[in-house]
């Protein structure tokens, strides 16, 4: 029997929800889910993470101590995830962490983007090496350090003869366009996701998110709304690009509403889901006609949204992971297992023609557990 090659990936996105903590076994050569932890973010974190993507007063101190607070947070998931499987840190070659991202910033000059959650403590409090800072390599090249997942997606869901846009619907959506030529690969962020969805629901209804997206079901779509909402020069640029809460957030949105007092709360809320759903399926319209539309992130689980976004993208079939025997949730912890896997075998993990980077390069930074 093949020993296991076991790496344990650690996700936590732009919507802030939570650390996964994903166990995958390479020894096949192509990564095989195991299991899964899910750490929830505690209010003091969170507060200080909300604080850190947007300018204040004493970043420096705030920035030094959130560090040290998500690396302890995710060491915690990765604990209890061997605890729940029986595993030993001596069974783990290594955890990829892609940390917290505070700011990404990759079209300033020069540009930068910062992910925390100290590596070091990590690996520390787990007696596991860490590899971690996967996406400041790309940004050197010249790239915009996302995203990153499209290389990953390339190797794990080409499909001869289809064209296929695996769709990651996190805090931010970004999509990865498939040819069937298996030549082409296009990735980028489409805008929004969940998170203005998600903010707007904590604002008014004190919850975390729009459970099954019920909330905005309830509600009527403002059509002169929706059509400000999109009017947003980020989706006018060209690809390759990314972003985040620092383009869309709780400030942007108010300004946006400023003209609209008018609507109930229940119509924002719809209007926001058919705002993430549009910005989406324009993009993928323009990438390809037909083809497969394969969901994975949080969004896929929310009901509504699958279900509007199938009616917009009526000329596709769209589906999510689970139909490949991938659970949704999962998908980009095991994308930063994968990276880690490429580090040690010093292979690339970058695609130049998705991030701008002038080459390929081995992306991540080594930090021994001794």
């Amino acid at each position: 029997m093949t020993k296991p090659q076991y790496y344990i990936g650690l996700m936590s996105g732009t919507s802030m929800d939570g650390v996964d903590a994903v166990l995958v076994d390479f020894a096949a050569g192509v990564p095989a889910f195991v299991a899964a932890h899910s750490e929830p973010i505690p209010p003091h974190i969170l507060a200080n993470l909300q604080q850190l993507c947007a300018p204040a007063n004493n970043e420096i101190n705030r920035v030094g101590q959130t560090d040290r607070h998500v690396g302890q947070l995710f060491a915690k998931a990765v604990n209890a995830l061997l605890e729940q499987t029986g595993l030993n840190s001596t069974e783990i070659i290594a955890i990829g962490s892609h940390g917290q991202t505070v700011r990404h910033m990759p079209n300033l000059d020069p540009g930068f983007t910062l992910q925390i959650g100290d590596a070091n403590t990590i690996a520390i409090e787990t007696g596991i090496d860490v590899i971690a800072d996967f996406r400041r390599k790309d940004i050197a090249l010249g790239g915009q350090g996302a995203p990153l997942v499209p290389a990953f997606h390339q190797q794990v869901f080409s499909q001869p003869e289809l064209d296929r846009v695996i769709l990651n619907i996190g805090g931010i959506a970004n999509i990865t366009f498939l040819s069937g030529d298996g030549e082409t690969v296009i990735g980028f962020d489409t805008g929004p996701g969940n998170t203005l969805m998600d903010a707007f629901i904590q604002q008014e209804k004190q919850l975390g998110y729009d459970e099954n997206g019920d909330w905005a079901r309830s509600g009527e779509v403002h059509k002169g709304l929706l059509s400000q909402l999109l009017s947003h020069s980020y989706f006018e640029m060209s690809y390759p690009k990314s972003t985040g809460r620092e383009l869309f957030n709780n400030d942007w949105l108010s300004q946006q509403l400023a003209n609209f007092s008018q609507i109930e709360p229940q119509d924002i809320q719809a209007t926001l889901l058919d705002f993430t759903c549009y910005s989406i399926a324009n993009d993928i319209r323009r990438l390809t006609s037909t083809g497969e539309v394969i969901v994975c992130g949080g969004g896929a689980l929310n009901q509504a949204l699958m279900a509007r976004l199938t009616q917009i993208l009526e000329n596709h079939k769209v589906t999510t992971t689970q139909s490949l025997n991938i659970d949704p949730k999962w998908v980009e912890g095991i994308a930063f297992a994968w990276l880690a896997t490429r580090f040690n075998h010093r292979q690339t993990g970058n695609l130049p023609a998705v991030t701008g980077a002038s080459r390929r390069a081995v992306l991540g930074c080594l930090y021994p557990a001794n």
